[in-house]
């Protein structure tokens, strides 16, 4: 009788284990390639290839945000069409809002004019103007986060020559949505690399928290070379960094860097090099890193240490050499280069 009993239950066994649903192997995927000017380094751990749904998902956010193509929302917004804006450039509006609050203006998508007008623009071919060239009070009235509304999903502007631009923002952005999209088709263990700005969580392919590195930034009379400050190691990390030392140029012996102060509408002077900040997303990261950048060691370490969900390695330059100030709250345990 035993045997029998036995023989029924290991028919059963067999039987639910026919009718239970497979679950795929999951294997590990790394994708690289070029997008929004920069690189991209995309690794997870999945049931199958998302390739093809990341690359639309991509394209979806060019065509909300970049300010490269003509046909995109951020462009028929700064060329005052009528239209109504989508989710993702809503999302964007609303985080830019909250950090240029938070930064009192340090931070703000309505920089563009003067971006332009100390020759940072498209594909930086901007004149390049000297100082006394620029009307900078003139410029600075089409400037101001404060100018800008979002009512009933369409911006509205005091001054229609008021132009948005999400560039630096948008990276870290773009980390957070790819990132969503893994996660929503079931991944846990993902890196998402966007231009250096990086959206993490779980591990690596070897069951090792994922490792990334912080660049030191070397400027000497041959120029500008990036080497390895810090590697740190985590499972879970949204990282973005913002530096004024790979995008500058001289007029007439001055050194201008690419961060432009919307308050002053000029480019900073300042000793910080780069501000590297970890936040609660890859938008907040990446906005607060260039925030950092406009203000410099000392009010960027107050904003940071000011905000809940954010903290700050910066690199400073200290005559031929470099100096590092962490917020108090940074506790990232570095490795060895």
């Amino acid at each position: 009788m035993k045997k029998w009993i036995a023989l029924g239950l290991a028919i059963i066994a067999a039987v639910l284990l026919l009718l239970l649903p497979n679950e795929p192997n999951k294997q590990y995927f790394h994708h690289q390639g070029n997008i929004f000017g920069t690189y991209y380094n995309i690794r997870y751990e999945g049931s199958e290839d998302y390739h093809q749904l990341i690359m639309q998902r991509l394209k979806e956010f060019d065509a909300s945000l970049s300010m490269f193509n003509p046909q995109s929302v951020i462009s028929h917004v700064n060329s005052n069409a009528n239209l109504r804006v989508d989710s993702l450039f809503e999302r964007m509006y609303h985080e830019a809002y909250a950090v240029s609050q938070l930064s009192n203006g340090a931070f703000d998508i309505t920089v563009a004019p003067l971006v332009h007008a100390w020759g940072f623009g498209k594909k930086n071919q901007e004149p390049k103007m000297k100082s006394h060239e620029i009307n900078i009070d003139s410029i600075k009235s089409l400037v101001g986060y404060d100018k800008i509304s979002l009512i009933d999903h369409h911006i509205v502007k005091q001054d229609s020559r008021i132009t948005l631009d999400a560039s630096a923002i948008a990276k870290g952005y773009a980390c957070d949505v790819i990132a969503e999209l893994l996660r929503e088709n079931g991944c846990e263990n993902l890196l998402v690399d966007i231009g250096g700005e990086v959206v993490l969580q779980g591990v690596n392919d070897k069951a090792r928290p994922w490792r990334v590195g912080i660049s030191r930034p070397t400027i000497d009379a041959m120029g500008v070379e990036n080497e390895l400050q810090e590697i740190i190691e985590s499972q879970q990390l949204c990282m973005a960094t913002s530096g004024n030392y790979l995008q500058y140029y001289f007029v007439d012996g001055e050194r201008r860097s690419h961060t432009i102060d919307p308050r002053s509408g000029y480019p900073v002077h300042h000793s910080l090099l780069s501000a590297t900040v970890v936040a609660s997303s890859g938008m907040r990261a990446d906005a607060l890193a260039t925030a950092c950048m406009v203000l410099g060691e000392q009010e960027a370490l107050k904003l940071i240490q000011q905000t809940e969900d954010a903290a700050c390695y910066l690199i400073i330059a200290a005559g031929d050499s470099i100096r590092i100030s962490l917020s108090d709250n940074w506790n990232y345990c570095s490795l060895p280069l």
